[in-house]
């Protein structure tokens, strides 16, 4: 018979990056941009194979992420490992070139921990991106689907702990994803011609893709897309008062939908035959905000 361990030995071995930190990295950014800093109206990560908007941003500055206090290296393919800082459609922003993931043996609150920086920086909006598989059977390769809700099945949160400074306790996740937000997405995505789905992202942990079962499973539960990064970010972006608004790239048909193996190589092509669309419609998104 296995050992019973006392709840002290299950606790987070390093120390949990919260608001304290958050500051730190913040004003290490604002001390490196170029030119005097401004607000940004919004803080964007992009997924992976959704990198290239970041060479759309003006003025910029770009940090690699081992500069910024308190950021890991991203080990991802496809994910840039950079924060940039400048304009985008005129506006200023703040925008992550790849993202940290659990999978990659982080806790959940430093995957999440790059959304505290963004609203360090004043950030008031969150826009989350991200690759992800198609549960839904009608979902094409190339669909770009924005997020109306999620279920939670990494079985972590990043909230769980002593309280952080301006965190809520028990953040209400009615509408994680803002209504306003989502309708300005497809007032956008009209104004450039994009067609969007809409749908329930399934975050869980990663890095094995999911078996023909799970998808089954997730299938009933009511998933209608599914990926490894997200909800750990939407769960602090709330905590904190941030409104969220999220799109996936749905780049394969998930596990049993198709006949065809899964590889992150499929996920990257689509990415960049989808990102002038996603471009077009993060760049009028933001024009609009």
């Amino acid at each position: 018979m296995s050992e019973l361990h006392s709840s002290s030995d299950l606790r987070p071995k390093t120390e949990r990056p919260g608001a304290s930190q958050a500051a730190v990295a913040a004003q290490f950014i604002r001390d490196h941009v170029g030119y005097p800093f401004q607000t940004p109206v919004c803080g964007i990560v992009l997924g992976s194979g959704l990198g290239g908007l970041a060479n759309h941003i003006e003025r910029a500055t770009r940090i690699p992420f081992s500069q910024v206090p308190g950021f890991p290296t991203a080990t991802v393919a496809g994910h840039a490992g950079q924060l940039v800082l400048g304009t985008l459609a005129g506006r200023p922003v703040v925008l992550m070139a790849g993202r940290f993931h659990m999978y990659e043996g982080h806790d959940a609150s430093l995957a999440a921990f790059p959304v505290r920086v963004m609203h360090a920086l004043g950030a008031p909006v969150y826009v989350a991106s991200n690759a992800a598989g198609g549960v839904r059977r009608t979902f094409r390769p190339g669909d770009l689907m924005v997020i109306a809700d999620h279920l939670n099945l990494m079985f972590r949160n990043p909230l769980i702990g002593a309280v952080e400074t301006g965190d809520e306790r028990f953040p209400d996740m009615s509408d994680p994803y803002d209504p306003a937000l989502q309708h300005l997405l497809h007032t956008a995505a009209r104004t450039v011609g994009v067609t969007l789905q809409v749908g329930v992202y399934c975050g869980l942990l990663g890095p094995t893709y999911e078996t023909p079962a799970e998808v089954r499973m997730l299938e009933r539960l009511g998933a209608d897309a599914v990926g490894m990064s997200t909800v750990p970010e939407v769960l602090v972006a709330r905590a904190i008062g941030m409104r969220v608004a999220a799109v996936s790239c749905i780049t394969n048909k998930a596990a049993g939908l198709s006949l065809e193996p899964l590889n992150h190589a499929e996920v990257m092509e689509t990415g960049k035959a989808v990102a002038a669309d996603f471009e077009a419609l993060i760049t009028q998104f933001v024009r609009l905000l």
